[in-house]
């Protein structure tokens, strides 16, 4: 998320109503939570499982379902209300940060967990595999840490959108207004040409301006946008009211 949008690393989030709380899901090994088959392991550089690596934009292998014997199952989900409780107990409020009167909602926690972070992006990826995609684009700055997880997860790339200026090559760029200022993210020009059909995430929908701006980006880029995931919504500020026929998928609404 772009840090002029609420919500996002390094943003405000105006106070709103603490995400519904819950408890940490059972501990698991280090490397259950990981993508790979019920053999594979992930070790020499590698997150092979027993069928071998996800296709493209899938989450199964050539020898059966990814995720097969570890939490989350096939689907990679589990239960969403259980996979809902975990991040809530993950999620830290940040009273009056970066400004006086911001509740901040912190993701760190969760980014921290292993085996929790591994189910959120194995959650994402299998409710956007039957649409089918073939890159991840990642919003400044927690939205590229899970949309990297995702990718890993799916076996696709990964396309940063950033900051304006941040990015070394010819942009394609899109300013959207907040209510406390202006904010631009950009992208490379050729960063669809290859893998056209894109999953957008990022870490919170709060008022909704990043993530329109973004979904616009994408498109304007040459993209085709096949989802849009984010880890945590806040409904009280009613961002999603915001993106029109945009469909969000959320992990955990508070």
């Amino acid at each position: 998320m772009s840090s002029a949008d609420p919500g996002g690393a390094g943003s405000e989030a105006p106070a709103a109503p603490p995400a519904a709380g819950g408890q940490a899901g059972g501990a698991s090994p280090a490397g259950a939570g990981l993508p790979g088959g019920a053999a594979g392991r992930a070790g020499a550089g590698g997150l092979a499982g027993a069928a071998g690596q996800a296709g493209a934009g899938r989450l199964a292998g050539a020898g059966g379902p990814a995720g097969a014997g570890q939490p989350g199952g096939a689907a990679g989900g589990g239960d969403p209300g259980e996979l809902a409780r975990r991040v809530a107990a993950r999620v830290r409020d940040v009273p009056d940060f970066p400004l006086p009167g911001v509740l901040f909602k912190d993701l760190t926690p969760m980014l921290a967990d292993g085996p929790l972070l591994a189910d959120v992006a194995r959650a994402i990826a299998a409710e956007h595999d039957a649409a089918g995609f073939d890159v991840v684009a990642g919003v400044e700055a927690r939205g590229f840490l899970i949309a990297a997880a995702v990718a890993i997860t799916a076996g696709t790339g990964v396309v940063p959108v950033r900051k304006a200026g941040k990015l070394p090559w010819k942009t394609v760029a899109r300013s959207y207004t907040l209510e406390y200022g202006e904010a631009t993210i950009e992208v490379h020009a050729d960063a669809f040409a290859e893998h056209r059909r894109v999953l957008l995430v990022d870490d919170v929908l709060a008022t909704g301006g990043t993530l329109a701006a973004a979904a616009d980006l994408v498109g304007r880029a040459g993209g085709e946008l096949a989802g849009t995931s984010v880890v945590l919504e806040l409904a009280a500020l009613g961002g999603r009211d915001r993106l029109g026929s945009l469909d969000v998928h959320t992990v955990l609404t508070g």
